[in-house]
């Protein structure tokens, strides 16, 4: 039995209670624990963004993130933004514009693109370099994952149109 006290948080919008080693790093909780494939291991260090979740809606890298820290946050990882048979504009847009080759750095550079374009609705090409520059992409998709994010920010404006329509009533 562990003397840990136990974490607490919500993941994807459901609430996980941790009892293990409250300075564990998230990501392998996230992972070993509550199977979410979502965040990768890449360099450990929180260098290349393979591990990107939000964390009240802000990007962190899990791998360097004690579990304690989330006490009573939301994390929202990959998993989190949509389901297979409804995709977020986000996945679907980077199936879109084929932005993957080995796809190891798609999940930092979706979670990084969930935050940019939460604060940042219609970002230029500058803006967008810069929101992903921390995320490493040795496959050199760069070109499509850019495309991949104009198109994104194009389907949620539209999305945002949308619904405003809908609640519209003259």
């Amino acid at each position: 039995m562990s003397n840990s006290p136990k974490t607490m948080f919500h993941v994807n919008q459901q609430p996980v209670q941790f009892d293990g080693d409250d300075k564990a790093n998230l990501l392998s909780v996230l992972r070993h624990e509550l199977n979410l494939s979502g965040p990768k291991f890449g360099c450990g260090q929180g260098e290349c963004g393979a591990c990107m979740v939000l964390v009240d809606g802000q990007p962190q890298t899990a791998c360097n993130l004690p579990v304690w820290s989330v006490q009573g946050r939301q994390v929202t990882t990959l998993e989190g933004l949509g389901t297979e048979q409804k995709l977020h504009p986000l996945q679907q847009a980077f199936i879109d514009e084929q932005a993957a080759q080995c796809g190891y750095c798609l999940n930092g550079m979706i979670m990084m693109t969930a935050s940019l374009l939460a604060h940042t609705p219609e970002p230029t090409e500058l803006q967008i370099r810069q929101a992903l520059s921390g995320n490493l992409c040795r496959c050199g998709t760069h070109l499509e994952i850019i495309d991949a994010v104009q198109r994104a920010a194009r389907l949620m404006a539209q999305a945002r149109t949308a619904a405003d329509s809908a609640t519209y009533m003259p």
